[in-house]
């Protein structure tokens, strides 16, 4: 069964901050064999979430099951909402998180920020990535960020 707005059987899907009680399964979290060099660790992007504290690091859980990890914010003085990171534990991938907590991310940057785009950067080679992003209506930029990734947009509906 594909999770949706409610959680596979285990309990509701929700995105939460990270809080002590949730940082070591949040420092936990893996990504699947091969997808290693496509994101960074847990570890790393709330290390730097302290250096930069317009990031918003979160848990993504499944009931009390901490399945995933996202970090999104308005960087700096750039007027871009960006979703930097997502990622759904190696465990747990292929059951539809990452498509619900996607679109679950969306609605709550739209609300939160009340922009009219979202963007992200993602490496060429990451294909399943890219194919859930290009089903959500993201689109290529032509620009590269300054890790040399691909910049993508997603525009709100009118």
């Amino acid at each position: 069964m594909r999770p949706g707005r409610e959680g596979a059987g285990r309990g509701e899907l929700a995105i939460r901050p990270v809080t002590a009680e949730l940082l070591p399964a949040v420092l936990a979290l893996r990504v699947a064999p091969g997808q290693e060099g496509f994101i960074e660790t847990t570890a790393q992007c709330l290390a730097e979430a302290e250096e930069e504290p317009t990031w918003r690091p979160v848990a993504l859980c499944d009931g009390g099951q901490v399945v995933g990890f996202a970090m999104y914010g308005r960087y700096r003085n750039y007027r871009r909402v960006w979703l930097d990171r997502l990622l759904v534990d190696c465990t747990c991938q292929g059951r539809g998180y990452g498509r619900a907590f996607l679109g679950m991310l969306l609605e709550r940057l739209f609300a939160e920020y009340r922009c009219d785009s979202i963007y992200l950067s993602l490496f060429d080679d990451n294909r399943q990535a890219l194919a859930l992003y290009e089903s959500f209506g993201f689109a290529f930029t032509g620009e590269r960020d300054t890790g040399g990734e691909a910049v993508m947009r997603l525009r709100r509906a009118p």
